[in-house]
């Protein structure tokens, strides 16, 4: 990573945690969107799965720190690892698709399947190893947490296309190039 890269991915996580702190938006009974969501998503989409897999765990480890203490943040924590990489593997391969609806719903699946797997499967996991809980509990609990954070990550997928133009200035040798970045209008 360089240190412009090691920055901006700095920036991110520190915009996850102040996203899923101001902004709480009261979904279920007693989950609120995460709106950190918004911000792993922009850098899974432009800088790829390691800046994503950074922006989430870290920012889930800082934010959870912060409000309360480390109940229910390994395992979010390591569910976001696999969201990340798996969305932004998908996002790194996927700008090659011409068609935007179909590049669309191909970074829409990715995020349903890899949220699914990180938050039903993997955080519902570790926190039945930490707890002691039932696995059905923990599903049942953690399909709210599912649910928001694959809407929100993406609803943002319109913000990632909306920047497009603000973030090829920075970063012109960034792993896109003007090729793709002229494909990603929508048709």
């Amino acid at each position: 990573m360089t240190t412009k890269k090691l920055c901006i991915t700095a920036m991110g996580i520190a915009l996850f945690v102040v996203l899923s702190l101001c902004l709480q938006v009261p979904v279920f009974e007693n989950y609120y969107l995460c709106l950190g969501y918004v911000s792993m998503m922009v850098f899974c989409f432009y800088f790829g799965p390691l800046s994503g897999m950074l922006v989430g765990s870290l920012g889930v480890v800082l934010y959870c720190l912060l409000i309360h203490g480390t109940r229910g943040m390994p395992g979010w924590a390591i569910g976001n690892l696999v969201i990340g990489c798996a969305v932004g593997l998908t996002c790194k391969w996927g700008l090659h698709i011409k068609n935007a609806w179909r590049r669309h719903a191909v970074f829409a699946g990715a995020i349903i399947v890899s949220t699914a797997v990180g938050i039903l499967g993997i955080q519902s996991v570790v926190e039945v190893m930490l707890y002691a809980q039932p696995m059905l509990l923990r599903i049942s609990n953690n399909i709210y947490a599912f649910v928001a954070d694959a809407a929100v990550m993406v609803l943002s997928l319109p913000i990632c296309e909306a920047i497009k133009a603000v973030m090829y200035r920075p970063f012109p040798k960034r792993s896109w190039d003007r090729r793709r970045i002229s494909s990603l209008v929508l048709v």
